[in-house]
């Protein structure tokens, strides 16, 4: 299934990219990197927060403090930084052998080349760089809420146009620039996302065009972006003069699935993706547009508030008929799919239905008897980012989770387990102090 339970959002294309992350996160950016599919260095991981590389020899601070130490900070910058590893950072065969010395002194030597000539780092990050990524010659574009590591972030938003600093990661150094924003590009909706948002949420459905030379191609994928740009232009006028969207997605998406499975429309909010927000909250209704992001071209197009879902019999009717009974819950969750709704997992897969409620009735009972969650998550939950972890999840009326899933969270008792439906399979949750 999907990686993400982005509520069938952006990021279940992120299923393709990144392993092992929950399929709670309605409204998440992949967090494992920006070099390869999922990442942003050699590592696999790169200057996002995910990874396990660290140094094996102690590093030369020659961090930029006079930047660092600035208290003034840019919302919205644009960045493009030359890695340098040593052994130990990144999987990069340079590195393989590099001291760390070596590479704090090659780090300076390129700063210093950028100070003399900030308009050859384009030059120099296809000279040095050991981040995949930043061969493509595309910037990072860096907020606060974007998912890099804080010592990346924290240098990049301190930097003034054309000013160049040194940052160590655990990837290595990075030597970043901060670059002028690309200019707009001319397939993208322009006249749609000039507007004013039209609403504080609407429901979408969407699809995604990657090609070879997007930040975080999609796997397979070995078109180039003028092919891409017609493939999504016509997308987009076929729905506009009312082609089925859904054979739309079946014949185009590039997302894993999406032609063996109809996704259900997304709400979406501010507090969903900028890729998914910035068009989405600006079409009206029944239009489509489309929006440049790191994997392709998303093609958006808003449609009608689906009617809710009928009950599952094994929801817990009795606890989701009640009010809140807290403003804030954390909750642990066993998902379970069969064979009607596949959670990735070949276990789900081969599942019948009638053993679907059996095993759930059983794995209640359990729970209800005084057994501990963890050991039955570990044992039988196909969320894959808390089956092995255990991971507790936060439960607020504005949580980045599926509807479904916060209503009965915000309902349970703590202590007590329920059961509930989603797209995603059948989630036994229980509620922790």
């Amino acid at each position: 299934m999907r990686t993400y339970l982005v509520a069938g959002a952006i990021f279940l294309l992120a299923a393709a990219c990144q392993q092992g992350k929950s399929k709670l996160d309605e409204a998440s950016k992949p967090t494992a990197g920006v070099g390869s599919a999922a990442s942003v260095g050699p590592m696999g991981s790169g200057i996002m927060h995910g990874g396990s590389a660290a140094p094996v020899e102690p590093a030369e601070d020659i961090d930029s403090k006079d930047i660092l130490s600035r208290t003034e900070t840019s919302p919205d910058v644009y960045v493009k930084h030359v890695l340098i590893g040593w052994k130990g950072t990144n999987r990069d065969p340079r590195s393989k052998d590099r001291s760390n010395a070596d590479a704090a002194k090659l780090a300076k030597d390129v700063q210093s080349q950028l100070k003399a000539n900030p308009d050859a780092i384009d030059a120099l990050v296809q000279k040095y760089s050991e981040d995949p990524s930043s061969l493509k010659g595309q910037p990072y574009n860096i907020k606060a809420s974007t998912p890099f590591v804080p010592e990346f972030k924290n240098l990049a938003m301190r930097l003034k146009d054309k000013e160049v600093g040194i940052v160590k990661t655990r990837f290595g150094y990075h030597v970043i620039e901060r670059v002028a924003a690309p200019p707009p590009d001319p397939f993208e909706s322009a006249d749609i996302l000039a507007r004013t948002t039209t609403a504080a949420s609407v429901y979408v459905q969407y699809l995604v065009v990657s090609y070879k030379e997007a930040m975080q191609t999609l796997p397979g994928i070995t078109r180039s972006k003028a092919d891409a740009d017609k493939i999504a232009k016509d997308a987009v006028t076929k729905a506009n003069a009312g082609e089925d969207f859904n054979k739309l997605i079946a014949s185009t998406s590039d997302i894993p699935g999406a032609k063996d499975k109809k996704e259900p429309p997304v709400e979406i909010t501010d507090k969903s993706p900028d890729e998914l927000k910035t068009l989405s909250l600006r079409l009206k209704l029944n239009e489509t547009g489309m929006v440049k992001t790191d994997f392709g071209w998303l093609v958006i197009k808003r449609v009608a508030e689906p009617p809710p879902p009928p009950p599952d019999p094994l929801d817990s009717t009795d606890i989701l008929k009640r009010e809140p009974v807290t403003q804030k819950a954390v909750v642990k969750h066993i998902l379970l799919g069969w064979s009607e709704v596949n959670t990735g997992d070949p276990r789900g897969k081969k599942r019948t239905r009638a053993e679907l409620d059996a095993l759930v009735k059983d794995t209640v009972a359990k729970l209800k008897k005084g057994d501990k969650i963890e050991p039955l998550m570990a044992e039988l939950s196909e969320d894959p980012g808390s089956a092995k972890s255990g991971k507790s999840y936060p439960v607020t009326a504005d949580a980045s989770l599926v509807p479904e899933f916060k209503k009965l969270g915000l309902r349970l008792k703590v202590g007590e387990v329920g059961v509930v439906k989603t797209q995603f399979g059948i989630h036994i949750m229980q509620r922790e102090e």
